[in-house]
C-alpha cells in the first residue's frame, strides 16, 4: 500500500509540474501565418494584446482600429498579435494565405498575424489554454466568447486583463494600459 501511495504522490507531482511548466506567456512558441515558428520570448519587455480574429464577423471592422492602435503605439514597448480562428459560426473559413491577403489588402494590417488556430473546445491551442485557465496563467479563468476578444499581457509575460469583443481596441482603458 505504501508503494502504491508513493507512486500516486509522484504522479501527482509530475502532473502539477507539467501544468505549471508554462508560467509565462513568453514560454510559448506558435506558428506565424507564413508557417514559421514565432517565439513569444522575442516579445519580452513588451506589453502584448492578443486578439482572436475573423474575416466574416460583425466585429471584423475592428481590424482597422487594431491597425491604428498598432501604428500609433506598436514598437519597442507594445505589440498586437492576431490569431485567426474559425470557432464562431465559421466566420474565418479562409486559409492562412487568404487571411493574410484579406487583412493586408482590406485593412493594411502590419501587426504580427499567426496561423489559424482553435481558441476553444477540445482542440484549443495551448497558448489559449494558458490565456483562459487560472490554473495556468495564475490570474483568472475566462472563456473565449466570440471573435475579437482581447487579452492584455504585461511586459513580464503575465495576464493582466481580458476584454470582450464589444470593447473596441482603441477604448480609453486599453490606451491607458498601453501608455502606462
Amino acid at each position: 500500500m505504501k508503494m502504491k501511495n508513493s507512486i500516486l504522490i509522484l504522479f501527482a507531482l509530475m502532473l502539477m509540474t507539467t501544468l505549471q511548466a508554462q508560467t509565462s506567456f513568453y514560454d510559448f512558441t506558435v506558428e506565424d501565418i507564413n508557417g514559421k515558428p514565432y517565439s513569444m520570448e522575442q516579445l519580452k519587455g513588451k506589453k502584448v494584446m492578443v486578439v482572436n480574429v475573423a474575416s466574416k464577423c460583425g466585429y471584423t471592422k475592428q481590424y482597422e482600429q487594431l491597425q491604428a492602435v498598432y501604428a500609433q503605439y506598436g514598437g519597442d514597448k507594445f505589440v498586437i498579435i492576431g490569431f485567426p480562428a474559425n470557432n464562431f459560426m465559421k466566420q474565418e473559413p479562409g486559409t492562412n494565405e487568404e487571411i493574410l491577403t484579406f487583412c493586408s489588402t482590406t485593412y493594411g494590417v502590419t501587426f504580427p498575424m499567426m496561423s489559424k488556430i482553435s481558441v476553444k473546445d477540445d482542440d484549443q491551442a495551448p497558448i489559449y489554454k494558458w490565456l483562459t485557465s487560472k490554473e495556468l496563467n495564475g490570474v483568472e479563468d475566462s472563456k473565449v466568447k466570440w471573435n475579437f476578444q482581447k487579452y492584455l499581457i504585461s511586459a513580464d509575460g503575465k495576464l493582466e486583463k481580458v476584454f470582450p469583443s464589444s470593447t473596441k481596441p482603441d477604448d480609453q482603458e486599453i490606451i491607458n494600459w498601453i501608455k502606462n
